[in-house]
């Protein structure tokens, strides 16, 4: 039986709870999760392409079935040159869905082979953005909740603590 693979996308600037949250519950479900980092992402990054590897590696270390990966271009091509014929998508609030609904129903116009699954994030990660742990984290505001305590780390090298 071949392995049911699925690519779990994004910019993971930096991994959150959140993200851990849905690769880990991603995980139940597929034999491996290909966790693709963005490198031409036209978000902000604060961390390079590498340190987000590096960050997601060690998070990740003790999973096995997680691999990291990073990706540009179209999504779909990634995930079917990799053999995956899923992509998870992690929803926190109706604002995400408008937005990750037409993503999903583009993929879906370009190739019939692969499929997304929205997993609704849970109850305390439902605020948690990336975007919000950098702007706390750059105010000296407490992330310990929010993120492992490597990427605590990486945050107060990159604001100078």
């Amino acid at each position: 039986m071949p392995l049911k693979l699925a690519v779990y996308p994004g910019s993971f600037d930096p991994v959150t709870y959140g993200h851990l949250d849905i690769i880990e519950r991603a995980l139940k479900i597929f034999d491996g999760v290909i966790v693709a980092v963005a490198r031409n992402s036209e978000k902000n990054a604060l961390f390079t392409v590498k340190e987000r590897i590096d960050l997601l590696s060690e998070t990740l270390k003790d999973r096995p079935q997680a691999m990291i990966e990073t990706f540009d271009g179209l999504l779909v091509d990634f995930v079917r040159e990799r053999g995956a014929t899923v992509i998870v998508r992690g929803l926190r609030a109706v604002s995400d869905f408008e937005y990750e609904f037409q993503l999903a129903q583009m993929n879906r116009s370009i190739t019939k082979d692969v499929e997304t699954l929205f997993m609704m994030t849970s109850v305390p990660y439902s605020y948690l953005s990336s975007s919000i742990v950098k702007e706390v984290s750059s105010l000296n505001g407490p992330v310990d909740k929010l993120v492992p305590p490597l990427v605590k780390s990486a945050l107060d090298k990159k604001f100078g603590r």
